[in-house]
């Protein structure tokens, strides 16, 4: 695991705003994943739309991540400035990423990433697996996703021992873990 080269992306809106207002934006964004896998191969492992920022876990294993997320996020710019008539960069500054060498690490990156929607001031949905624009509901349910670029067996592989290696388990893990930091706050 060590030798493999997996980064946490985050990518804010500029001054905060919104930049996701309609589910038709997070379909285009998805367009654009799609897009943008077909030209540079990569391996999401989680995922969480919010309506102000993007949290990605992936890897690529041939091109530059910032040369795929230069790509995606230019696209889904030029898009959001057509759609909206906005002038200027919709996204606060350069994304955020972070290397992530240790299992768990990568659990814990993917946790955070997916208690997103029940983290924030006001939680957006009351569980994890009700926000519908996380992969967080594709482990939780078990279900294939139909994204070609999320990898969903990652994660819970890594999962400690005595914890069974499937989709659910892990998100029992996301779910035990934001419990455990709760309490410790």
């Amino acid at each position: 695991m060590a030798s493999e080269r997996l980064l946490s992306h985050h990518c804010p809106g500029n001054n905060r705003q919104n930049i996701f207002n309609t589910e038709r934006d997070m379909y285009e964004y998805f367009r654009n994943l799609n897009f943008v896998n077909s030209k540079y191969p990569f391996e999401l492992y989680a995922y969480c739309i919010m309506s102000n920022h993007v949290h990605l876990l992936m890897r690529s294993p041939i091109v530059p991540l910032g040369k795929i997320m230069m790509r995606l996020n230019r696209r889904y710019s030029d898009y959001y400035r057509k759609k909206y008539n906005y002038v200027g960069q919709i996204y606060q500054n350069r994304y955020y990423s972070k290397e992530i060498v240790d299992p768990i690490g990568l659990l814990n990156v993917g946790s955070y990433i997916h208690r997103n929607p029940i983290e924030t001031k006001e939680p957006m949905v009351d569980s994890m697996e009700q926000y519908r624009y996380s992969s967080y509901q594709y482990y939780f349910y078990e279900q294939k996703s139909p994204h070609a670029f999320l990898d969903l067996k990652l994660l819970p592989s890594l999962l400690p021992v005595g914890w069974e290696k499937t989709g659910r388990e892990y998100a029992r893990y996301c779910r035990e873990r934001g419990e455990e930091l709760s309490e410790s706050r």
